[in-house]
């Protein structure tokens, strides 16, 4: 992997030691620049799972991708500068309150002493990577904790109001890239999978976050929320371009984006 100019496509010029500071300053990062999307499932271009190829998507192209992709090349980047980390196999919290399938989703542990869990593709969660320490062994009030669940882990966000809610459920063992391979192809063809009903492409901000979905640009900054209506492939064309940085060809069919 050429670590050189994936650092240039996330604009790290910080600290490469195989540091909690330096993993917290690469996840943000990451965060702030590759966007969590799923285009190329509603353009029906398949996603490859393979490092030369997800690099090329990514870095070369500068594209974004979601979870198998983003976790999958981000893992690679720690292991080059020097990290001990494993890919793990989470079920995703639905709106029905229960989880997905296993392999639903990846996010990454990193051991740096500590265990930490890294996941730079699961669209508006965490900004830094989650000590997988009890919460009131933290000290204050972390916005996500790791917490015992059934026999697993649950990555648990807290609201605002006080309650508890479940991103994930996890377990800590060890996973290949090829694990996740069937539920890649799920996502992208089943009319069950999320992924299949609209285009959604989204990053972090350092006050909010931008996300362009079905025909619509949604700005949230400082918790002040703007939505507005992307009027035809022109002005969809352009903000996919001005705000991820992201260029498709003019004749592509547009109208698979606007769902």
């Amino acid at each position: 992997m050429d670590v050189e100019r994936y650092l240039r496509r996330i604009g790290y010029h910080g600290p490469r030691d195989p540091s909690a500071d330096t993993l917290c300053n690469l996840h943000r990062q990451h965060l702030y620049t590759v966007p969590f999307e799923n285009l190329d499932i509603a353009l029906g271009i398949p996603i490859r799972l393979e490092l030369d190829a997800l690099f090329d998507k990514i870095v070369v192209r500068r594209r974004g991708g979601f979870c198998y992709e983003l976790n999958g090349l981000f893992c690679q980047l720690l292991k080059e500068l020097g990290f001990r980390v494993e890919m793990l196999s989470a079920r995703v919290r639905n709106t029905d309150g229960n989880f997905g399938r296993e392999f639903d989703h990846m996010l990454l542990k990193v051991t740096l002493g500590e265990s930490w869990i890294a996941d730079v593709g699961f669209g508006d969660s965490s900004l830094d990577p989650v000590l997988m320490r009890p919460a009131e062994a933290q000290g204050g009030a972390p916005a996500f904790v790791v917490v015992p669940a059934n026999g697993a882990l649950d990555l648990v966000r807290r609201r605002s109001d006080g309650s508890h809610v479940p991103e994930y459920r996890f377990t800590d063992t060890p996973r290949q890239m090829t694990d996740f391979a069937e539920m890649c192809v799920f996502h992208q063809t089943s009319p069950e999978s999320h992924f299949t009903q609209k285009g959604v492409c989204t990053k972090a901000l350092p006050n909010g976050r931008m996300t362009i979905s079905g025909g619509r640009l949604i700005e949230t900054r400082d918790g002040v929320r703007r939505e507005s209506t992307l009027n035809g492939k022109e002005e969809l064309r352009d903000g996919l371009s001005k705000h991820f940085g992201i260029e498709f060809a003019p004749d592509m069919d547009w109208s698979r984006l606007m769902r």
